[in-house]
């Protein structure tokens, strides 16, 4: 890709970027649990905030702080100079801390915690989230696994002041990427282990009409990746496509709004696991090339 800029690097398994109106970018990093800024001009990277656990999908609320999902310490891997998630099959670590909604004032860089769980039971493994219009965001549970066990996992529903937290879709397998249509009528949910994203009808904030059927929450198939492609985080491009960062394949899977076409762009990392656009035009967007550990940048869509 001739348009690809390389903005950071030396980043530990970064995710969750969030393009700020000054230019820079906030990214999360999942070893450290922290939260880091990409400053515009060059200078290299600052800590903005020391969150704990693994840092993952990170969003700005309504009142101008982030919100970010904090999955509460994964296993890591290392291969030559890569990072990968995970040993032999386990994720949870042995210092995990609980999973977390977290609250980042960025003026000051004071974290709270403001759900740690929901109607009852923990939170597992928060993973990615998304504002509405009406200021209350959705989250996925991807959920850890331990040697004999795998939590079982969905999508919450919560209002940032710590009011308002429930259960909406359960249950999903490993759900990571989620993402609402340009008009918000549209939730999509992607996950990880079997390569599919699926879609539902927002009928009120929080609300989705349910299907039938038996997998993927009572969601409609939107799109499922061939064997061997796992799905991380994703975004909605301007025209309703949805962009889901993937691994294995790595790059990004871009599916058009009724899931007729599917295409792939390669990214130079095995593990691309998110993808963020610069609001309004949405001409650039920046990916986490996380194994390597690299933000980089490109025009949108690519030629």
């Amino acid at each position: 890709m001739t348009d690809l800029k390389e903005i950071a690097t030396g980043l530990r398994f970064p995710e969750g970027p969030v393009a700020l109106p000054n230019g820079d970018v906030l990214v999360t990093e999942m070893v450290t649990g922290r939260l880091v800024r990409v400053p515009s001009r060059a200078g290299g990277v600052e800590v903005v905030a020391e969150c704990g656990g693994s840092a993952n999908g990170a969003a700005i609320g309504p009142d101008g702080h982030v919100y970010l999902c904090n999955s509460g310490g994964w296993r890591w891997t290392e291969i030559g100079e890569m990072l990968i998630p995970g040993q032999h099959g386990v994720t949870q670590s042995d210092d995990y801390i609980g999973g977390r909604i977290q609250r980042i004032n960025l003026a000051t860089g004071a974290v709270e915690d403001v759900y740690t769980e929901c109607e009852g039971r923990p939170l597992r493994a928060p993973n990615d989230l998304v504002f509405d219009s009406e200021g209350g965001f959705w989250f996925t549970d991807h959920g850890h696994a331990r040697e004999r066990e795998r939590d079982r996992t969905g999508v919450c529903y919560a209002r940032p002041d710590g009011s308002e937290i429930r259960e909406v879709i359960f249950p999903l397998e490993t759900p990571n990427g989620i993402g609402l249509s340009p008009d918000g009528s549209r939730l999509y949910v992607a996950e990880t282990y079997t390569g599919r994203v699926w879609e539902w009808t927002v009928t009120a904030p929080g609300v989705i009409e349910q299907g039938r059927g038996v997998v993927g929450g009572g969601g409609r198939l939107l799109a499922q990746v061939p064997v061997g492609q796992l799905l991380d985080s994703l975004a909605v491009d301007r025209d309703g496509n949805v962009c889901v960062a993937t691994i294995g394949n790595g790059g990004i899977t871009v599916i058009s709004p009724d899931g007729a076409s599917v295409r792939h762009i390669a990214l130079p990392d095995p593990l691309v696991t998110n993808i963020c656009f610069v609001e309004p035009e949405m001409a650039t967007a920046y990916c986490t090339l996380s194994a390597t550990g690299k933000l980089v940048s490109l025009d949108w869509p690519p030629t």
